[in-house]
Order: C-alpha cells, then sequence, then structure tokens
C-alpha cells in the first residue's frame, strides 16, 4: 500500500481529480489517498493558500498528486508550484510530449521529454526594484555547478533507463557567458560520462525554430528552469495542447505529479474538462511507485479511450458528448 497526498486543486480541479483517482484505483495500484488543500480553495476556508496541515502530510508521504491551482494575484502571494519545489528541492520538471492516435496534429512523430531544472535560474525570486519611483526592476539569476550537473545527470539517467538515445542541452552560453556557459560546460562533463547517448547542444532560440520545424530530431531535452518553462509549452503545443501533457517534480526523496494546464474556472463544474493531462500524470506517478504493470494497462487505456475518439470530452471530439466522467467510465472498461 502507497501512502499519496491527494490535492484535488480549483476550479475543473476536483472533477478531473475524481476521474484520475477513480482510474488509478481501477488499475491495480493499491493507494491510500491522504486528501489535503492548497490554492484559492484552502486560502478562502483557512486564509492560506497553502496550509501547514498540507504540508505536514507532504512531509509523511514523501509523494504528492495535485490538480490544478488558481494563481493567486498581487504581491505578496508567491507561486504555490515554487514554494512547493523549492520546499522539497523537486529540481527535476519531466514533461514528456508524445503524439497520440486519433489527435490530428501538425506531426504525428513527435516524442520528447522535456527535463527542466526547477529551482534555479531566473524563478528564485531574487528581484528588487532599482529606483523609489520603481520605473527600473532587476531580476538575478541563480545558475550553480551543483544544481546544473544534477539536473544533467538526470536527464542522462532518464535517457538510459527508457532507452532513450539522445539528449540535447538547450542553453543561451554565447550571450549569458557566465550563468548559461556554466550550465553548459558542465553538461559536456556529464555527457562524457554516458557515452552510449548521443549528446548534442543547441541554443534555445534555434531550439525552438527547430522543433516547429523538424520535431523528431529531438529525444530528451535538457535545459534551465525559464527555457524549460518555455519549450515545454511549446512541445505541449506539437501534440494537442496541455490537456494532453502531464508534469512530474521529481527530487531526492519527494515527488509531485501534476496537471500542467490551468484551473479552467469557466468551464468548473460543466463536466466537459478533459482529464487526459492528469491521467497520464497518474501513469507517471505509478511508474515511480514501482507500480509499472498496472501504469502499463493505465496507459495503454487512455491511449485506446483517445484513439477511438468515442468516449472524449468536447475538445478532442466536437461531435462528443461526453463528459470528464464517462470518459474515466470507459477507461476503466478498458482496463
Amino acid at each position: 500500500m502507497h501512502n499519496v497526498t491527494l490535492i484535488k486543486g480549483d476550479g475543473i480541479g476536483p472533477s478531473i481529480m475524481e476521474a484520475a483517482v477513480a482510474v488509478i484505483d481501477a488499475s491495480g495500484a493499491k493507494i491510500n489517498w491522504h486528501e489535503a488543500e492548497a490554492g484559492m480553495a484552502a486560502y478562502e476556508r483557512t486564509g492560506t493558500p497553502l496550509p501547514d496541515a498540507t504540508m505536514e502530510s507532504i512531509e509523511k508521504t514523501r509523494v504528492a498528486f495535485k490538480g490544478p491551482l488558481t494563481t493567486m494575484v498581487g504581491e505578496g502571494f508567491r507561486s504555490i508550484n515554487v514554494e512547493l519545489r523549492k520546499r522539497y528541492d523537486l529540481y527535476a520538471n519531466v514533461r514528456p510530449a508524445k503524439s497520440w492516435n486519433g489527435v490530428q496534429t501538425r506531426y504525428d512523430n513527435v516524442d520528447i521529454v522535456i527535463v527542466r531544472e526547477n529551482t534555479e535560474g531566473l524563478y528564485v525570486g531574487l528581484e528588487h526594484y532599482l529606483t523609489p519611483q520603481k520605473d527600473i526592476a532587476e531580476s538575478l539569476a541563480v545558475v550553480t555547478r551543483k544544481g546544473s550537473e544534477r539536473i544533467v545527470e538526470y536527464a542522462f539517467q532518464y535517457a538510459r533507463d527508457n532507452n532513450r538515445k539522445k539528449v540535447t542541452v538547450c542553453h543561451k552560453a554565447n550571450i549569458l557567458k557566465f550563468t548559461q556557459g556554466l550550465f553548459l560546460k558542465t553538461a559536456r562533463e556529464v555527457a562524457a560520462k554516458y557515452p552510449e547517448i548521443e549528446f548534442d547542444e543547441k541554443i534555445v532560440d534555434a531550439a525552438c525554430m527547430h522543433m516547429v520545424m523538424k520535431p523528431e530530431q529531438f529525444d530528451v531535452v535538457v535545459t534551465t528552469n525559464m527555457f524549460g518553462d518555455i519549450l515545454s509549452d511549446l512541445t505541449a503545443g506539437l501534440v494537442g495542447g496541455l490537456g494532453l501533457i502531464p508534469g512530474a517534480n521529481i527530487g531526492a526523496d519527494a515527488a509531485l505529479f501534476e496537471a500542467v494546464h490551468g484551473s479552467a474556472p469557466d468551464i468548473a463544474g460543466k463536466n466537459i474538462a478533459n482529464p487526459t493531462a492528469v491521467m497520464m500524470a497518474g501513469v507517471m506517478l505509478l511508474n515511480h511507485l514501482g507500480e509499472h504493470e498496472a501504469a502499463n494497462r493505465m496507459q495503454a487505456a487512455i491511449e485506446k479511450v483517445v484513439s477511438e475518439g468515442k468516449f472524449v470530452t468536447p475538445d478532442l471530439n466536437p461531435a462528443s458528448t461526453c463528459g470528464t466522467r464517462e470518459m474515466a467510465e470507459a477507461i476503466i472498461a478498458a482496463l
């Protein structure tokens, strides 16, 4: 039995998370769910978007499964995702983007995994105004050898464990000589320890162009925080959008799995939200827990239902009258 903290989230979060939990429970994996709160719903009830009880649950389980959260707007509210990543040192953000049968896109041969450094770079929060008038602002990027080394090691180990053939490092070392230069230099040193895996370097702007022109040349991509944030959404667009893309945040002794799309409050409670992304995050969760057979069964069932296109939400098939619950039921039947 695995203990997992369950955060259903805001907006469409509760409905898609309930669908995902139902499929996970039907997969054969034994999960003991510990429900906790975060986001706007938690703020309205407790006065904080990240209650102590939620943090205590994650401290105990070391694994969390999270729905989308509404971003708190205004000074004084830090990103909950950033806070969780920093608190548990979830240094590796992993976002696989693979073409789906049954989902029409410009390409049918995309299979890219973005491995993004998750705790450094421009997202460390070191920013301030330089004048009393607040008309000049400055942000500081932090890149360390340790942080660079462990994320590139993670990318190469991921490639080795998943029979991937190539790792591409994306950088801007031609302009940012120190921060990006350190990242690139460290990546080269790590790559030398994995001679069986092809190593490639691309300046990030060129990488964006190449991804939309010839995405099949990419396999595993490793990069710094902000570049990874951008590239992972780009690759999502290549395969049908964020509604199909899962995300994992991995640390040395804790992990968080999530839908990477927003909370979509405008369609909350309408039973039309696509649960595919968070279900695929559930597949990543099961693999992390060592429940590989259940993960494979669950992924095959999701792919079967999406490919057939009959019991999917309207965003995947405009002619469909199927809702979130009905899609989950079809996937459970496919199991």
